[in-house]
């Protein structure tokens, strides 16, 4: 599994909106609001970094009022939780 951290800027009054379209989809576990320089953060969890690629260039790409993404790859998870097992659940 491939997991990245997307940092999100959006444009002004669309916080939410931009925040609820991006907990929708499927790659995304979770979307929090965060103070700072950047008004959101996604974490990704794909397959494969093809996948990733095709989230942050074609996918992300055709949500309005994102303005700039800054994506991160995690290389290596330092958890209490045993996240490969919690997300391969119930998959095929």
């Amino acid at each position: 599994m491939v997991t990245s951290i997307i940092l999100i800027n959006t444009e002004r009054g669309y916080i939410n909106e931009v925040a609820e379209t991006l907990a929708g989809m499927s790659e995304i576990s979770e979307v929090y609001s965060v103070s700072g320089a950047y008004d959101l953060i996604a974490v990704a969890r794909v397959k494969t970094n093809d996948d990733l690629s095709t989230l942050v260039t074609r996918n992300l790409l055709k949500i309005e009022n994102i303005l700039h993404t800054e994506t991160m790859l995690a290389f290596q998870v330092f958890s209490k939780h045993d996240l490969e097992a919690m997300f391969s659940l119930g998959a095929s």
